[in-house]
């Protein structure tokens, strides 16, 4: 089975119909994930502001990631599902834009940062959690993210016109 062809298959589901002729679900998905998107980016900028050296230098980074993380997790779940939602309801329209294609590896590489770093650098936070000062692997994970996440929001938003497609 190809690609095209699973995207058919879903878009064919009577619950992917359903969603896209829904006249309520379908604007309280777009909304829910918009709003969701927006709580995730805002949090994630202040973490990563933090890390670059850019904001509440006065705050260690261990305090700021316990205060945010939990928010930061609860709205990329929400804006993980809504727009698993809003794919699954409209597969046919996704499948050939290459800004939605670009969206999704960005994403994926958003992920590898952030597991990067928590795997490596942030294993000796207790060492540098003070300081002004960060060290580089901090810093570049602050950097990379910043630019991944503003790469996830362009391109979603410029998944919605259709003039970048390959069919």
């Amino acid at each position: 089975m190809s690609i095209h062809s699973w995207f058919e298959w879903v878009d064919a589901f009577p619950s992917s119909i359903a969603i896209r002729e829904s006249i309520n679900g379908y604007p309280a998905l777009l909304t829910s994930h918009v709003v969701s998107m927006c709580l995730f980016a805002g949090l994630i900028i202040m973490m990563d502001l933090r890390l670059v050296g850019l904001a509440y230098p006065q705050i260690p980074v261990s305090q700021i990631q316990k205060r945010l993380f939990p928010w930061q997790m609860f709205a990329m779940g929400v804006s993980s599902i809504t727009g698993s939602l809003l794919f699954y309801g409209q597969p046919l329209r996704y499948y050939g834009k290459a800004f939605f294609w670009t969206k999704v590896v960005l994403m994926i590489l958003a992920g590898v940062n952030a597991l990067a770093f928590h795997f490596t650098t942030y294993r000796s936070v207790a060492n540098w959690d003070g300081d002004r000062a960060l060290p580089l692997g901090a810093k570049l994970a602050g950097v990379f993210s910043l630019a991944l996440w503003a790469g996830v929001v362009l391109t979603g938003r410029l998944t919605a016109y259709n003039w970048l497609t390959f069919n």
